[in-house]
């Protein structure tokens, strides 16, 4: 799956809210999250994808690999903030390999 610019834009707005709340004193605790993530390079996005499989939609990019398992940690901390919000499931993370490449 190839994500396209308009998505990749929607999670960078996200990203965008998560820091604003940091820079007008909210507090935002670290977490450590266990969920899998898929880590590729996008030859049509020019950018390296995180996704996370067991959350529905929830994915980030970056320039390099460490940027974009850093956006897709922010990217989970806010799928999981919505979905608290919301009263949604929240998947507990399974702890094995989901997917074979």
């Amino acid at each position: 799956m190839t994500l396209r610019r308009a998505e990749l834009s929607s999670y960078n707005g996200r990203y965008d809210r998560l820091k604003r709340r940091i820079l007008v004193g909210q507090t935002v605790k670290a977490a450590v999250y266990k969920y899998e993530i898929i880590l590729y390079w996008s030859d049509a996005d020019g950018v390296f994808i995180a996704e996370v499989p067991q959350l529905p939609g929830c994915a980030a990019h970056g320039n390099t690999q460490v940027a974009a398992l850093k956006n897709v940690n922010d990217a989970i901390s806010l799928w999981i903030d919505t979905a608290r919000k919301f009263n949604d499931p929240k998947p507990e993370p399974k702890g094995e390999r989901l997917m074979l490449a």
